[in-house]
């Protein structure tokens, strides 16, 4: 909806912020981050080129500038004045970003959790090569309250004034007034045809997201009818608070004292897995190990059916 306004570019998901910064720091050397860029199968799919990156920079860039280069570039490619981000896995990197991006607004979408956990166990593409990433809807959970935590967080201790949350449901059963304040937090003026976007969408690209190429849609799914019981349970076990402190109705207000100890035992070793993830990254990122993903990735992408870890 936003890539739609006049002013916006948000182009696919991006991913390589982390990665870039793990490998070059704050203080990059150009000719070495410009080389790493040209590797990027997604910054080609933005039709983005390292010489286009270049003449947008100064003498001696930081990694931010370098960065900002980058979408300076597709965004001029449109004819457009802002750009955007809409890379999921980024909630895990709000610090970086805001190192990054010090001005940066973030619209944090909602939506409740079981819903989310049942639209996540539907996809076909799988995680590769990330341990941390959820198999099932128990580690969706705790992936689920962890980012959506640490987001609100983020909102409220870091990026105040500029942070706007607002639930998926709320936007689909009323996509033109969100959208109104969506654009009113962004300092754009609405523009109808931002409604419009899903008749500019090729379905063809969109291997787990069918529904894009749709209107927004409300009640796609269900947790109260699709989800079993046990499943809702070690859900709520799990993220049941946080669901109730973003007005989500529990059918488990109490769970019972083994889902307790099993979602207790669950989000531990979740954080130990986030963590040692976080951690292997950092150095497979400065390893040759990195430069050899590229090539597999290009070798094996379809543009944005991709889901790089």
């Amino acid at each position: 909806m936003l890539d739609r306004h006049s002013q916006l570019a948000i182009p696919s998901e991006s991913y390589f912020i982390p990665q870039l910064y793990g490998r070059h720091g704050p203080d990059p050397d150009v000719e070495a981050i410009l080389e790493d860029l040209g590797r990027l199968a997604r910054v080609r799919e933005w039709g983005v080129e390292p010489e286009d990156v270049r003449r947008r920079l100064p003498p001696r860039p930081s990694f931010a500038q370098v960065v900002e280069a980058v979408y300076r570039a597709y965004a001029d490619a449109r004819g457009k004045t802002r750009f955007g981000d809409k890379t999921p896995s980024y909630m895990q990197e709000l610090e970086l970003l805001d190192a990054v991006f010090p001005d940066a607004q973030y619209v944090h979408i909602v939506r409740d959790g079981r819903d989310a956990a049942l639209s996540f166990v539907a996809m076909r593409r799988k995680p590769r090569f990330n341990w941390a990433r959820p198999r099932g809807l128990v580690g969706f959970a705790c992936q689920w309250r962890f980012e959506v935590e640490g987001a609100r967080r983020f909102g409220a201790m870091r990026a105040r004034g500029r942070y706007l949350e607002l639930r998926y449901e709320d936007l689909v059963s009323a996509p033109e007034a969100r959208l109104h304040d969506i654009c009113s937090f962004l300092g754009l003026e609405f523009e109808p045809g931002m409604l419009a976007y899903h008749g500019e969408i090729d379905a063809s690209t969109l291997q787990d997201h069918p529904r894009l190429a749709e209107p927004p849609t409300a009640g796609v799914r269900n947790w109260r009818r699709e989800m079993a019981s046990g499943d809702v349970e070690r859900f709520e076990a799990i993220a049941g608070d946080l669901l109730a402190a973003l007005g989500y109705a529990r059918a488990f207000p109490a769970p019972s004292p083994a889902a307790r100890a099993r979602a207790a035992a669950e989000w531990a070793a979740f954080r130990v897995r986030v963590t040692t993830w976080h951690g292997a990254l950092a150095v497979a990122r400065r390893s040759p190990v990195w430069r050899l993903r590229q090539v597999y990735i290009r070798r094996t992408s379809s543009g944005r059916g991709t889901l790089p870890t």
